[in-house]
Formats: structure tokens, C-alpha cells, sequence
């Protein structure tokens, strides 16, 4: 499969499914879930990072139990937009999972997603490192999959 115009993918979902977010780190994957409208965007869970089979077929596990249409997954660009080597393992990455989990994958840019997370659990929140890193994954993909939803909101 190819990947998705964030926009078309959208548009393409039957009412009432929902889109996926995924925040990929090194040893963890944030997974955040829309509503059914395609308004907001709430953490969902995190998944270990391994194999792909392994993790397509947890998300596509995910998506049948929640009902899910589409996968968002963050693209980690650099800050001057261009596609270093982490953005390009992304795009790799989230084009053998749409393959793999057999459902349509969009990228979105996911730039400092991660640091205003962790601000955020900081400043406002005061979690301690340690449950500031059972959250922040999570955090994350919801902060990046709201973003991609309000940007594609009436587009």
C-alpha cells in the first residue's frame, strides 16, 4: 500500500470510524484514538517496540476492537521541514505497516510533539521522570494525532 493524503483519508472513512495515532520512539510506540467524529484525539496506550509483524498486528488488533479506518503515524521531520534519517525510517516504517495491517496510513508532522508533552507533564502536571515516562508516549501521539486533526478539520 501506499501512504495516504491525511486530508483524503479523512474524508475516505465511513461515518463513525475512528483514526489511530502513533508516536514512534526506540523502545515504545504511543498509540492515541479519535472519537467517533473525528474531533478529539485522547491517549490510548503504548505498545513495545519490535518486529513490525508484531506491531502491525497489535494496531490492527487495536483497530478492529475500536473501530478504526486509518492510521496516523508521526513524522519526525527536521526543524527545517526536510526528511532526515529518522522521517525517512518513518515513512519506511509506516508504509509496511499499512502493508502489513492492511489499513490505510497517512503521515503527519510530529515536530516537538514529545518536548511540549513532556512540558507539559512538567510544568502544569509536576509528574516526577519516572511517571512523566509512563505517560509521555501516549501524551504524545494524542498531542500529535489532535494537531493532525485540526489541521484537516472542514478540508
Amino acid at each position: 500500500m501506499t501512504l495516504a493524503n491525511l486530508a483524503d483519508l479523512r474524508a475516505a472513512l465511513p461515518r463513525g470510524q475512528r483514526l489511530i495515532g502513533l508516536d514512534l520512539g526506540s523502545k515504545t510506540i504511543g498509540v492515541a484514538l479519535t472519537d467517533v467524529s473525528l474531533t478529539i484525539a485522547s491517549p490510548y496506550g503504548a505498545l513495545v517496540r519490535a518486529k513490525l509483524a508484531k506491531n502491525a498486528a497489535e494496531v490492527a488488533a487495536i483497530a478492529a476492537k475500536e473501530g478504526a479506518g486509518g492510521v496516523v503515524v508521526g513524522n519526525p521531520l527536521s526543524m527545517d521541514g526536510g526528511t532526515g534519517p529518522a522521517a525517512q525510517g518513518a515513512r519506511d516504517w509506516a508504509m509496511a505497516l499499512s502493508a502489513a495491517a492492511g489499513l490505510p496510513v497517512a503521515l503527519w508532522d510530529e515536530r516537538l510533539s514529545s518536548a511540549a508533552v513532556n512540558r507539559m507533564l512538567i510544568g502544569e502536571m509536576d509528574l516526577t521522570r519516572r511517571r512523566r515516562a509512563a505517560v509521555v508516549d501516549k501524551a504524545a501521539a494524542a498531542y500529535m494525532l489532535q494537531s493532525a486533526l485540526d489541521a484537516t478539520r472542514g478540508a
